[in-house]
This record gives C-alpha cells, structure tokens and sequence, in this order.
C-alpha cells in the first residue's frame, strides 16, 4: 500500500511538472523588420520644444508636409486651420500665413504658401527646439528651378513640392541636434 502511495504521488508530481511548463517564445525583430515597421507608421515627431506653442505647430508642420507629399489639398487645409489657431499674438505674420493655407483650395498654392511658411517659421523651431532633432531639407527644382526649403522629423526624403512625381527630390541641408 504504502508503494501504491509513493508511486502515486510521484505520478502525480511528475504529471504536474510536465503540464505547468508552458512553451516560451521570444521574437527577436532585425533591423530591416524594425525599420519596415517604422514605415507604416504615421510621421510623429520625437522633439521638444520650450513652449507648447512650438510644439503644437511643428506637429501641425508635419502634418500638413505629409499632406502635400499625398497630394491631400483638403487635409492640408484642414491642419492649416488648427495651425493658425495656435498661434500666440506675437506671430501674426506666421498666423496669417497659415490662415492664407487654410482658405486655398489649389494644392500648388498651397505648396507655395507652405514655402512661405517654412521660411518664417524655420528659425522659430530651430531656437525652440529643446530635445531630440529635425532636418532642413532642400529641393532645388522647386518653383521653376527656384528651389525650396523644408523641415522634417527623419532624415528621409518625402518632398512636399512634387508629390508621387518627384518624391525623393531633395536633400538634407542642415541637421539640428539639442
């Protein structure tokens, strides 16, 4: 009896040894899978700003970039009309240009005025910004072989000008690093 007793408990602890493990997995993801995920990602900005005005409006900036690369005249109005409403009373010139935005509806003027925009705003997010860092880049085939600046959160070319027709036209002209 007393061996029915051991061979049973021993049954049974083996038992509950065998089922309690569970099968581990860890996914290790390469770079290349790393960098395709980032991808599909949306374009969010990993800077900071010394205000939140800044911050508000270099979000809104990205934004209205990533419309004009997909050639999204309405979205980009749309984010234009938040921007201008960020915008404290100091920087009425950046306001109006970003209100000039929001009431066009041809996706060429607003390239331009987005121009516009980078090159007044430009300097605000470079003496903002706090962390992290952002991109001037250039296309110079812009506006007839006039060329065009722009502002981004990666190194990556997207241009903002040409769209799907010239989308890795450009390159990056200075790095800002806080």
């Amino acid at each position: 009896m007393k061996t029915l007793f051991k061979t049973s408990i021993l049954t049974l602890a083996l038992i509950a040894i065998v089922s309690c493990k569970e099968k581990q997995t860890v996914e290790i993801n390469t770079p290349e899978e790393v960098k395709a995920a980032k991808k599909k990602t949306a374009d969010i900005a990993d800077q900071g700003f010394i205000d939140g005005m800044t911050g508000k409006v270099w979000h809104n900036y990205l934004e209205i970039k990533m419309a004009l690369v997909r050639d999204d005249a309405e979205k980009a109005r749309s984010i234009s009309k938040d921007m201008a409403a960020s915008f404290e009373e100091e920087r009425t010139e950046l306001k109006n240009l970003a209100q000039d935005m929001a009431n066009t509806d041809d996706i060429e003027a607003l390239r331009k005025l987005f121009a516009q925009f980078t090159e007044k705003a430009g300097p605000m997010f470079e003496d903002a910004l706090s962390e992290g860092t952002i991109y001037k880049k250039f296309c110079p085939m812009a506006f007839n072989n006039e060329g065009a600046y722009w502002y981004a959160d990666v190194k990556e070319i997207t241009n903002p000008y040409f769209g799907d027709k010239m989308l890795k036209c450009g390159s990056v002209k200075k790095t800002i690093n806080k």
